[in-house]
């Protein structure tokens, strides 16, 4: 018995759909973004078939299919990951000053 339709129902421009095509077919393409253009693929053929099905249709998990369609559909087609928010800040000196070498051992003449 299938359920419910859908809630997010991404569409692809055909332009969008041929570079997911020629991004599945490359075989030096990040495995990531082959996975999300297989997807995206998928979705173009037969937009009704619920993510779960999808899921396992492409051995991907559920929540990760539902998430890109869910992307896909409220905030525009993309294939990579947003930026991240980068590296973790480092930690000021005790003093918060400009010193140079502070934390750093100097070997001890003997």
């Amino acid at each position: 018995m299938p359920g419910p339709a859908p809630t997010y129902r991404p569409t692809l421009t055909p332009e969008q759909g041929a570079a997911c095509e020629r991004l599945r077919r490359r075989p030096t393409a990040p495995q990531a973004q082959v996975a999300r253009a297989k997807l995206a693929l998928l979705l173009h053929a037969r937009p009704d078939l619920g993510t779960a099905a999808q899921a396992r249709q492409l051995g991907r998990q559920v929540n990760g299919v539902f998430r890109w369609r869910r992307a896909w559909a409220t905030g525009g087609f993309r294939l990579t990951d947003k930026p991240g928010r980068g590296r973790k800040p480092a930690l000021s000196p005790p003093g918060g000053g400009d010193r140079e070498g502070v934390g750093v051992r100097t070997a001890r003449a003997a």
